[in-house]
């Protein structure tokens, strides 16, 4: 099972409300982010422009260097759901797993002395919701589920696109995340970001 996020480049407009359900579903320290959104560009000359928004959060990797290198087993990958995640009770806030993360979207909690990132909303899901920043997506643009079920939005959203606007962030460290992001030629370029 491979638990993730699939995000339609396409209909992202940058609007930031998946940030805000985040911060506010998850109750995320102020100046922290479990997930951000980076625009892309503008680029190119008038007029022909292009511009696009990614939502950056734990890419939830099969092969997670956050893991590898967690002293004490607080960051895992949950065998049953793929999803990555931090016991805060193991969590000695060496922060070894924000180094070693690729993507750079761990945080350090300053109050609780831990290391925090993004969950998929495990309090949501676990009873058939949908993660907050999914449900409160006002465009339509994040899907969530098992990308190994084709009966999943997430799998659904994959197998409406076509192969040239499938795509992942860089995998500099043999990482394979598993996070999906769709982006057509028609709308922009996929650029390399890490």
């Amino acid at each position: 099972m491979r638990n993730c996020l699939v995000i339609d480049l396409d209909r992202c407009s940058g609007c930031d409300t998946c940030v805000v359900a985040c911060k506010h579903e998850n109750n995320v320290d102020l100046g922290n982010y479990w997930n951000q959104v980076v625009a892309v560009g503008p680029s190119g000359t008038f007029p022909d422009i292009e511009q696009y928004w990614i939502p950056a959060q734990c890419q939830q990797c099969e092969n997670p260097q956050c893991v590898h290198v967690c002293p004490t087993g607080a960051s895992y990958r949950d065998s049953k759901t793929g999803v990555v995640l931090i016991d805060k009770s193991k969590c000695i806030g060496c922060q070894y797993c924000m180094m070693a993360c690729p993507y750079g979207v761990r945080t350090y909690n300053e109050t609780s002395h831990v290391v925090e990132k993004c969950t998929l909303c495990p309090q949501l899901t676990a009873n058939d919701e949908l993660p907050a920043c999914v449900h409160n997506c006002c465009t339509g643009a994040r899907f969530y589920g098992d990308i190994d079920d084709p009966t999943s939005d997430a799998a659904k959203a994959i197998a409406a696109a076509s192969a040239d606007s499938i795509h992942h962030l860089p995998d500099p460290g043999d990482s394979k995340p598993v996070t999906v992001y769709i982006l057509s030629p028609k709308v922009a370029a996929w650029k390399e970001l890490v």
